[in-house]
């Protein structure tokens, strides 16, 4: 006997669903389908907490540590926003002109990596709840190979991607830069292989500026998909996240433009997809952390679509007998 029409179409129906889905999640996070479900004031600590400008996630401590731009420090935080200690940076000696903490980047096992904006100098260093780290005594590298201040249009955002080791880092403007490298730390100054991936003096990936920069790679549900390499793209100026592939193509975005009126100046993303965003203070007493998330169908809702995928075919096997 021949299969039922009905159950031939059904089981096409949900079959090509199934294809559908993960074909999305092979090539997209999709930043339209994601919604604001935190916000979060965060504590001045005498200043250090003032001015936000960029954001990180530790996987393994399972925080979030954020800079304000005036360079007071690094503070280690809570998924939704309560301190949980911090670091006083001293930038003795570093010939720093305004101590610009724009870029940061966390490495793994307690190591961060923040970067002064206008001589786009990169600092590695250990963190722990106490003292002061000194700058210009840890191990430290210029992005574009030299420490020559390009104002302040210089390095706004920086990320790790743990897959291979390289950085990925957005020039504000003047022109506007994507750039990739291979960044060898040493005290005293290191090497580095900086490519320039893309570039524009106006409306770069129809940006009008670049303020912050995150991998992909590190979400769980991307690992060896091609979404992996995509990358988010923040502008302060655009009020816009964007997501591009490798090829520099806006794959989705997200509209910044009515979630506040601070400026939103940092970007990270955790395992699950969850993106962190945090703004600083301006007009305002408390910079913010915001947190986007979408929805993601439960292991449930694959268990009942692979059941009912199953009941199909045994029914199909009793109409056979």
């Amino acid at each position: 006997m021949k299969k039922p029409p009905f159950i031939a179409r059904t089981l096409f129906v949900a079959l090509s669903l199934l294809a559908a889905s993960s074909a999305q999640a092979l090539s997209s996070i999709n930043l339209d389908s994601y919604s604001v479900t935190g916000n979060y004031a965060l504590d001045t600590l005498n200043d250090m907490g003032l001015e936000a400008s960029a954001v990180t996630y530790a996987k393994d401590r399972g925080s979030l540590f954020f800079v304000g731009d005036e360079g007071l420090g690094v503070v280690e935080m809570s998924l939704t926003g309560q301190t949980k200690g911090s670091k006083a940076f001293d930038w003795t000696g570093t010939g720093s002109s305004n101590n610009d903490a724009e870029g940061l980047t966390y490495l793994g096992n307690g190591i961060l990596v923040v970067v002064d904006e206008r001589p786009q100098i990169a600092y590695r260093f250990d963190y722990d709840d106490a003292g002061t780290v000194l700058l210009n005594n840890q191990p430290k590298v210029a992005i574009t190979g030299n420490s020559t201040s390009v104002g302040n249009v210089g390095t706004e955002g920086i990320s790790f991607d743990p897959r291979d080791g390289r950085f990925f880092s957005v020039k504000q403007d003047g022109p506007a830069e994507l750039r990739v490298a291979t960044l060898n730390f040493a005290v005293g100054g290191g090497t580095t292989a900086t490519t320039t991936l893309f570039s524009g003096t106006s409306a770069l990936f129809g940006l009008n500026s670049l303020s912050d920069i995150q991998t992909l790679s590190s979400v769980d549900s991307l690992s060896g998909q091609e979404a992996a390499g995509n990358l988010l793209i923040l502008s302060v100026d655009s009020k816009k996240l964007i997501e591009i592939n490798s090829g520099g193509t806006v794959l989705s975005e997200f509209d910044l433009s009515g979630l506040t009126t601070q400026a939103i100046e940092g970007v990270t993303v955790d395992e699950k997809g969850t993106i962190y965003l945090v703004a600083e203070d301006s007009g305002t007493p408390n910079s913010r952390l915001f947190v986007l998330t979408a929805p993601v169908p439960e292991p449930e809702t694959y268990a009942l679509l692979l059941a009912g995928l199953g009941l199909l075919g045994f029914m199909a096997r009793r109409r056979k007998i």
